[in-house]
């Protein structure tokens, strides 16, 4: 039997993104970029969106805590929270930065640490990603499938490199070699939310990335997981959004990833994800 949850839950989460598609496309053109690392930029709108939506969480569920990523959470307020809302309000900064159309905004909202709805927004596409827990995940209303590949050889996979990757480029580039060596293609999007999308969508037959956060997983989770997807950790353990990594596929590959992940793991030694 499906779970049911409250119907606002996923109309926040829609509502939410579909607002902030609208914030990111307004202020693409004229945006004031800083540095947060080496790397790492942050917008005037990544700090826009993200007011704009604690402030929806604070004015609909004063009860609920709010995990989001430019602005400091409240550590005592999520431990106590039953509910925490998971935000990224640009997923894919540097792309947009760079005027790439490949962004996003992901929301999930986790009770006792497991995403229970979830929406991810692509608004240069129009595309908008949902799922509910035990009901489905969706594509701009009609639902989603993984695919169907059998093997790596058969599979487009995709995954990203973390800030810190000027410290463990030997490994991240080793094991990048390695999935190229056993599937059809590997692909580098640049945001970790529509990966995981575009696992649920059957568009990618696999995904995996190390060193992330977990307002880059949490939604994506979900949406693989109902569209019929697997997601583990890397070394194949259950999934945690706060444990900043994930191996996500359509579940008849994911054991050939896991074992490509520590054959490269045994071969580097430390310095990888593992």
């Amino acid at each position: 039997m499906a779970d049911s949850f409250p119907p606002i839950y996923l109309a926040t989460a829609v509502q939410a993104v579909i607002r902030a598609g609208a914030m990111q496309l307004a202020g693409i053109d004229h945006l004031h970029v800083e540095k947060k690392g080496t790397i790492d930029l942050v917008t005037q709108v990544d700090r826009q969106v993200e007011t704009m939506f604690r402030s929806l969480i604070a004015e609909r569920f004063p009860s609920h805590a709010v995990l989001a990523e430019e602005f400091e959470a409240r550590g005592d307020r999520q431990r106590d929270a039953e509910y925490t809302w998971v935000f990224d309000p640009v997923d894919g900064t540097t792309n947009y930065a760079h005027g790439l159309p490949i962004f996003c905004c992901a929301a999930s909202l986790e009770r006792g640490g497991r995403p229970i709805v979830a929406a991810i927004y692509d608004p240069s596409r129009r595309e908008l990603f949902t799922a509910e827990k035990g009901a489905g995940a969706w594509l701009n209303g009609t639902p989603m499938r993984v695919s169907s590949a059998e093997t790596l050889i058969d599979s487009l996979l995709c995954t990203g490199f973390p800030y810190s990757v000027h410290t463990s480029a030997d490994f991240l580039l080793g094991l990048f070699g390695d999935f190229i060596k056993t599937a059809r293609a590997v692909r580098r999007l640049g945001s970790a939310a529509i990966d995981m999308a575009y696992v649920a969508a059957g568009r990618l037959d696999g995904f995996w990335e190390a060193r992330l956060n977990p307002w880059d997983l949490s939604a994506g989770a979900l949406l693989i997981e109902e569209a019929g997807g697997v997601v583990t950790t890397l070394d194949g353990a259950p999934f945690d959004s706060r444990l900043g990594e994930a191996v996500a596929s359509n579940g008849r590959i994911h054991e050939a990833m896991l074992d490509v992940i520590r054959a490269a793991s045994a071969r580097m030694g430390p310095g990888g994800p593992l």
